[in-house]
């Protein structure tokens, strides 16, 4: 009796293994293609840097069971980032379904109080999943080969030179484009500025020659000659040389101007949405940040791969805003009133 017991307990155990190995299997695979029904919103028309950050997010959780839908892209064009994030912000009930993408750039508006009464505690921080960095771009027939060409050009008539720049007045586009106009020793008031909503759309003026420049992001850029745009890279702002596509563009250090632009790439929630929701696009997007499949696609992109989450990314996006703050006010861009400060 004893034996048959201890026979009937141990099939009882690998039954009771076999099913829990599924369900922990189930769960991962559930995880892994994040909340069904996810929706990623971008915060300006399609092309651009946003739409990529969301075009990347679905393909990480594009993972089995197979019949789940892909996570929805959805474009929400208005004061590039501002409306989706008011929208977010001031949605009721919370969201837990939507994420909505951010830059750098979104950073760089909410240093100069763009999003009306929000601050950097406004929303959740998500995650970051990519690191891009700024290029400068010139049509592909452009008499300008170089960075110090295009700079040279500047110098002697800024008038006859047109940045083209997804954001207006103060936006990242237009912050390089004046980073650019100070090392070739021009005013940044003295160069002439055609602003469009998005870079997919700055882009694509730059392609028909509309504009003679555009101080734009590497991953946007790199999409857009995959399509057809015939555009012509003089410079990466990294550190150092890029990987992949843009290993034979040099920095604009090596052509002599310390310029260095990085943009952090990733997304965010509505304030309000529940742990559990929180939990599950992280989990989700914390294991699809670990395959090599999604390393390949943002190198792909021009983007390093770099996963920030939690208190760390918290206190990285209170650290970049505090740093364009100052870099604003360098400029002379007084913040908007009416903000509230973090």
């Amino acid at each position: 009796r004893p034996r048959s017991a201890r026979r009937a307990r141990v099939a009882t155990m690998k039954l009771l293994y076999k099913s829990l190995s599924s369900m922990l299997l189930l769960g991962a695979a559930v995880a892994h293609a994040g909340p069904e029904g996810g929706r990623c919103i971008a915060p300006a028309k399609a092309g651009g840097g946003f739409d990529l950050t969301c075009q990347l997010a679905r393909d990480m959780l594009a993972q089995p069971p197979k019949n789940r839908p892909p996570l929805e892209v959805v474009y929400q064009p208005g004061g590039i980032g501002a409306l989706a994030f008011k929208n977010t912000v001031t949605q009721q009930p919370p969201d837990g379904k939507t994420v909505v993408a951010f830059s750098s750039g979104s950073l760089l508006n909410l240093a100069q109080n763009r999003f009306g009464p929000y601050n950097t505690r406004s929303v959740r921080w998500l995650a970051a999943v990519g690191m891009d960095y700024g290029v400068v771009a010139v049509p592909r027939e452009s008499r300008y080969k170089n960075l110090p060409q295009l700079l040279e050009a500047l110098r002697d008539k800024p008038g006859s030179i047109v940045f083209g720049a997804g954001g207006s007045i103060g936006s990242q586009d237009w912050m390089k484009a004046a980073l650019l106009a100070r090392a070739a020793g021009v005013g940044h008031k003295e160069i002439r500025f055609v602003a469009f909503e998005g870079g997919g759309e700055a882009l694509s003026a730059l392609g028909d020659n509309h504009v003679q420049v555009l101080a734009g992001d590497a991953a946007e850029v790199g999409r857009q000659l995959e399509q057809g745009v015939a555009v012509r890279v003089l410079a990466v702002l990294s550190e150092k040389r890029l990987a992949g596509r843009w290993a034979h563009v040099p920095t604009a250090r090596e052509q002599g101007f310390d310029i260095v632009w990085p943009i952090l790439r990733g997304l965010y929630m509505a304030p309000g949405v529940s742990d559990r929701d929180f939990k599950e696009w992280t989990d989700a997007l914390a294991k699809a940040a670990g395959q090599p499949a999604t390393a390949r696609a943002l190198n792909k992109a021009g983007m390093n791969p770099t996963w920030i989450t939690g208190r760390a990314l918290d206190q990285l996006v209170d650290q970049q805003v505090e740093s364009y703050r100052k870099l604003a006010a360098d400029f002379g861009l007084a913040p908007r009133t009416g903000s509230v400060q973090p």
